[in-house]
This record gives structure tokens, C-alpha cells and sequence, in this order.
């Protein structure tokens, strides 16, 4: 009844091409608090924060859906943990998504959680923050990091 308040998804292009993975070689950009662990990383938080991971410059990239996928588990999460990805558009500012609708809370088992951002056509983003954000204490383990994109129509 009510389907003229939903916004009209993009509709994808081709499938989704990677622009970079990140395995347990590669150097993480926050050292306190993170040990290399079971294929990936263990990052253990005392506050709320975001813990910043990895930044990825990219060019030509626009109207395509950008996609940071992980794979996570948690033990005694408070409040929440979630991927954060920030993109810095040049002349406009830095931009966020959170993925707070796929939250860590407690203790959890390995699964794969993702947050996704749109560009639409002329937005250029120079650089890709990738995070993991806490809302308070906990660890949590995080490996198969990559970030996707999939062209939009």
C-alpha cells in the first residue's frame, strides 16, 4: 500500500569485482590491543572506540554499491562491535556506514557480516577507512577481510 515511502534500490551492473583483500601478512594500522590469532586478528577493547584497520586509496571508482565483508566472532562483547567503513570524498568530506543492523553482542560463533555504502555517479572517493567499532568492552577475532564493488546500472 505504502510502496511509494520505500526508496528504489539500485539495481546492480555485473557482479561484484574486488578492489582488495586483506589477510593475516598484511600490517594493520592499529597495533595496541590487536594479536594475530587463528588466521586473521584478535582485538580486544576496555572503552567505546573505533579501531582503524586498514585504509585503501582508490581512484575511478563511482555509482557502483562498495561492500566491506568480514568475517567475525566475538567473546563478551558489551553493548555492541560492528564494521564501520568511512569514505573520503575529495572537496566534500568523509562519509560513514555502520553496521549496526548486523551488530556483535556477547559471545559468538565465526560468521561473515558486511556493511555496504552507495556512490552514486560523480562521487569519487580518494580513500577507504575500514573499522571495527565498539560500543564498549570485549574482543573480538576478525579474518577474510575484502573490499568489493559492484557497478550500478
Amino acid at each position: 500500500m505504502f510502496n511509494w515511502l520505500k526508496p528504489k534500490m539500485p539495481e546492480p551492473a555485473g557482479p561484484a569485482q574486488k578492489i582488495k583483500t586483506f589477510n593475516a601478512s598484511d600490517k594493520l594500522i592499529t597495533q595496541n590491543g590487536i594479536n594475530g590469532e587463528q588466521g586473521g586478528w584478535r582485538i580486544d577493547s576496555q572503552e567505546k572506540q573505533s579501531v582503524r584497520l586498514f585504509e585503501v586509496s582508490v581512484s575511478q571508482i563511482e555509482q557502483c554499491i562498495l561492500t566491506y565483508r568480514a568475517q567475525m566472532k566475538s567473546d563478551n562483547v558489551k553493548g555492541k562491535a560492528y564494521l564501520e567503513m568511512w569514505c573520503r570524498l575529495p572537496g566534500r568530506g568523509e562519509f560513514f556506514s555502520k553496521g549496526l543492523r548486523q551488530p556483535l553482542k556477547g559471545t559468538t560463533n565465526w560468521a561473515t557480516f558486511e556493511v555496504t555504502f552507495y556512490l552514486k555517479k560523480g562521487e569519487l572517493p580518494d580513500l577507504i577507512k575500514l573499522n571495527v567499532a565498539f560500543e564498549g568492552s570485549g574482543s573480538v577475532w576478525i579474518k577474510d577481510i575484502e573490499l568489493l564493488k559492484i557497478p550500478l546500472k
